[in-house]
């Protein structure tokens, strides 16, 4: 019979700890977004600190990771299965999370319309497709 392993804090910290560093993000930068102090982050990343279900889906949207990845043991094996979503640069994922919260298609049209000045000051040129 196949034995079920318990994922620890300590084991879900340090794959937190990994991928910010990977992508090059300080304990502040993560600890400013989640909205709390960057002892806090230090506490979750050891593992002292428990993180809940909602953090933890929060985290792993910042850090552009699927959920199961704070799941998973070494030898790959999946408890949770969920589509691995698109890994994004930190700015890109942080902008994003912002895009989403934005209620009516005003907003979030001047978004994209800001988006496109943007990147035609920094002579990225437009996009060829019309939204």
């Amino acid at each position: 019979m196949l034995e079920k392993k318990t994922v620890t804090s300590k084991e879900i910290g340090a794959k937190i700890k990994k991928r910010r560093i990977e992508l090059g993000i300080s304990q502040e930068q993560l600890a400013e977004t989640l909205d709390v102090t960057y002892q806090q982050v230090q506490r979750y990343e050891n593992g002292t600190n428990r993180l809940n279900v909602e953090n933890i889906q929060l985290i792993a949207d910042i850090l552009s990771l699927p959920v199961s990845y704070f799941f998973e043991s070494d030898e790959k094996v999946m408890i949770v299965r969920e589509e691995a979503s698109p890994y994004l640069p930190a700015q890109e994922s942080k902008l994003m999370r912002y895009f989403r919260k934005l209620g009516g298609n005003r907003s979030r049209s001047l978004v994209i319309q800001v988006a496109q000045l943007a990147a035609k000051a920094d002579g990225v040129g437009s996009d060829s497709k019309k939204d």
